[in-house]
């Protein structure tokens, strides 16, 4: 090697150990700066409110939220009638296949108000009537099974943990009205929608194109209600909220198909949720599943859920992120990784 090339090259070696250790103070520095941000966020519970002013003022739809995938599957009863799945509504009379029904149509371990504590702000509220119920008004949420507290106590609840928290902007995504045929569901939507309104008041946020943090609390509103039906003679009623999932039990598949629709233009503006939730299949690979005695689905998703959440941070980068839903929404960091997306945004707009 001739002499210049040796100087050229010690010269090189000198300039990427330097460059090297530069790149790296400056990854140190964004985590040491994000991670000193997220420290002053002191309560999970008000975190919306303790975001960094530069926040403030971006379309909702453009900060990462943390939502609970089948939001009341904590309080599924046992004592319930199988809605789903249907290969085994006939075994309904059978304590133990309802058992069974139950150990994985379970998606939340924690109630929705410890969910609010906890900072999760989308919810995901799947309506049933039960047959032959002898009010006939009452509705109750259902994953394979009815929950035990019926709809109106839980609005009542949510709507309580609200007024304590009105900087907390609130989405409820209310949808699938199982058992609502021709014959009363005109009846029940109007009733439902008519005890929302009553209910919650004021706090609705009615339809806009962009609300912010920041709008939303000089208008005094912090529930947004989704609700999937015609409801556009409801001003205070949005639309159906967009939820892309990835309808298998692989985390590397959910993953896929997630960065599938993330990737595509999206139409309009809007809400949309990342739903990080497993799917169990509908046909005989379910009791792959099902059989494992000693194994339940809040298990199951604790096993993957660190790899997901790894997922969600390097697909930030690439595309936009809203709200993004998982099932046992209150474990494993998944708040804070959800909420560290929109400081990690904010640091990046400052230039660091």
């Amino acid at each position: 090697m001739f002499p210049e090339a040796k100087t050229c090259v010690a010269t090189l070696d000198v300039y990427v150990s330097f460059t090297c250790r530069v790149e790296c103070c400056d990854t140190c520095l964004n985590s040491s700066q994000i991670e000193m941000t997220m420290s002053a966020i002191s309560s999970y519970s008000d975190w919306m409110s303790q975001l960094p002013v530069e926040l403030h003022n971006i379309p909702l739809f453009n900060l990462a939220i943390p939502g609970s995938h089948d939001s009341m599957s904590y309080d599924l009863d046992k004592n319930s009638s199988i809605i789903e799945p249907d290969g085994l509504k006939k075994f309904s009379k059978l304590c133990c296949v309802r058992k069974i029904v139950r150990r994985w149509a379970t998606t939340q371990d924690e109630n929705i108000t410890k969910q609010l504590n906890a900072g999760v702000r989308y919810f995901d509220l799947r309506i049933a009537r039960k047959p032959n119920d002898p009010e006939p008004t009452r509705l109750y949420f259902y994953h394979g099974l009815y929950t035990r507290t019926d709809v109106e106590t839980l609005l009542r609840d949510i709507n309580t943990w609200a007024d304590k928290h009105p900087k907390e902007i609130l989405i409820l995504a209310l949808s699938h009205f199982k058992g609502f045929d021709r014959k009363n569901q005109r009846d029940l939507h109007n009733h439902l929608i008519q005890f929302i309104k009553s209910l919650f008041g004021n706090k609705l946020l009615p339809r806009k194109d962009s609300p912010t943090l920041k709008s939303c609390w000089d208008e005094g509103k912090n529930v947004i209600l989704s609700y999937d039906y015609p409801v556009g003679q409801h001003p205070e009623m949005w639309g159906r909220i967009q939820y892309f999932y990835g309808n298998s039990m692989d985390p590397i598949t959910v993953e896929s198909k997630l960065c599938q629709y993330l990737e595509k233009p999206k139409p309009m503006k809007g809400f949309f949720v990342c739903g990080l939730n497993l799917t169990l299949p509908e046909d005989a690979r379910i009791l792959k599943y099902i059989i494992r005695l000693c194994d339940n689905f809040p298990n199951v998703v604790n096993r993957s859920l660190p790899r997901m959440l790894q997922w969600v941070k390097e697909q930030a980068r690439k595309t936009p992120m809203n709200i993004i839903a998982s099932d046992i929404a209150t474990r494993d960091q998944f708040v804070y990784t959800v909420i560290q997306l929109n400081i990690s945004k904010c640091e990046t707009h400052k230039g660091i």
